[in-house]
């Protein structure tokens, strides 16, 4: 039975990419596949088979905007504020961003219901952290994905999402919970009033989406949370959601056949646009042996590589991982998870939201190392990249973790969960 399934993912890379690898998965199944992204992405999903019917989350630009382009102005524009601590951030990072979330989520309202009632889809499919009311009053079979660290689902034996603080001292957490209640409240009710008014059940206290008639998140077994918070029978581990739409990717000349460890560097396509932090950390790599692929994202001509460095604006990073040793990573979920899908060991550089608590769930876990991202000495970075390429054993308990992780193939899983979903099984 071919299904219509309508995907709404979050404008940036690692949502957009998620749904991408499981909406290909069902593609390829004779399933009808719509993307309801944001307009910057259009031409780059029918490029990949799908439909697009894209929706305005502001009033269109004047120009052609690249895809992501909002959240990327936004990070730049807000870079300074990553040197504050988590705490602090919730005021002058966290909050920001539910304002521009929530004004995206009510301009698009009346859009999403007009794409809801021309693609008529079985079963509609959302990874994003915002509410938007039409794709619950459907009456469809909602499906909501996690692809940020599962702390977005709280629980009292959890730290608080976006603390950053470890599982195992709890003496910080109820001061965050505190002021993230002050920061959160006020946008939190009027946004929840505003939800209730367009038809859609209240949202939990304090959470800014609901629950799914099917709920699925991305994160590996072996750094989960569930001992201390279990989830509903509704909720779904995926081990990993690797995509596989990824174009081939050869080692260029310039690395074969040199000296030292093979090692991957990328702080996101939204971490990248801090040009001064990346070329802060490429200059202290340049001093070290190994060698270098460096993502370098949106403002690639402002970054100057070293001898030992090839890089460039896109790459296709899961292509690229199971080649190196190590990943040096600003801890967003998707390159998370997937160094995890192929074994690496990580060194984490957080900036904003899950990827402290991403960065701090890996290092107590002991599968990489937290630095300070702003405040790390020159010897932290050259250390922790020699300690962890020189931890045999570190690196054989990765790349078996990595090989049940592979076998248990999120991708499919997910696929089947959504046709299920989608035909009632």
């Amino acid at each position: 039975m071919a299904l219509t399934i309508l995907f709404m993912p979050e404008s940036a890379y690692g949502p957009t990419n998620n749904c991408i690898g499981i909406g290909d998965i069902l593609r390829k199944r004779g399933h009808r596949v719509v993307f309801a992204a944001e307009a910057s992405w259009k031409g780059k999903l029918t490029a990949l088979g799908f439909e697009e019917d894209l929706v305005d989350l502001a009033p269109p630009a004047e120009e052609e905007q690249d895809a992501g382009q909002f959240w990327k102005d936004f990070i730049r524009d807000t870079a300074p504020e990553y040197r504050k601590s988590t705490a602090e951030q919730l005021e002058t990072v966290t909050k920001p961003i539910w304002d521009a979330l929530i004004d995206g989520a009510k301009y698009c309202e009346p859009q999403l219901k007009e794409i809801i009632e021309r693609v008529q889809p079985d079963v509609i499919v959302e990874d994003n952290v915002i509410a938007f009311p039409a794709l619950v009053t459907a009456g469809k079979p909602f499906v909501r994905i996690v692809s940020c660290n599962p702390l977005e689902v709280r629980g009292e034996g959890v730290a608080p999402v976006f603390s950053g603080l470890p599982a195992g001292d709890r003496s910080e957490w109820d001061a965050f919970r505190a002021e993230y209640d002050r920061t959160h409240r006020e946008i939190w009710t009027a946004f929840n009033e505003w939800v209730v008014e367009q038809g859609a059940p209240a949202l939990p206290d304090l959470d800014f989406i609901h629950e799914g008639d099917l709920n699925l998140y991305v994160f590996p077994e072996i750094a989960d949370y569930t001992d201390a918070r279990p989830l509903g029978p509704s909720w779904h581990r995926l081990d990993s959601s690797v995509r596989e739409t990824d174009e081939e990717f050869e080692l260029p000349e310039a690395l074969k056949g040199g000296e030292g460890s093979l090692v991957y560097f990328s702080l996101g396509s939204l971490g990248s646009a801090d040009v001064e932090l990346m070329q802060r950390v490429i200059d202290v790599l340049a001093t070290t042996p190994h060698r270098y692929i460096v993502s370098k994202g949106p403002l690639h001509e402002e970054i100057k590589l070293a001898g030992n460095m090839w890089g460039a604006e896109f790459l296709p990073q899961t292509k690229i991982l199971p080649l190196v040793d190590l990943v040096i990573t600003h801890g967003g979920n998707n390159t998370v998870t997937e160094a995890l899908h192929f074994g690496k060991p990580m060194i984490l550089l957080p900036l904003f939201w899950d990827q402290y608590d991403n960065a701090q769930r890996v290092h107590e876990l002991g599968y990489g190392v937290r630095l300070s991202t702003y405040g790390f000495a020159d010897a932290e970075l050259t250390g922790a990249v020699e300690r962890l390429l020189g931890d045999a054993a570190l690196r054989g308990r990765l790349a078996a973790a990595g090989e049940e992780i592979r076998r248990r193939d999120g991708l499919r899983r997910a696929a089947d969960l959504i046709e299920q979903a989608g035909t009632g099984a």
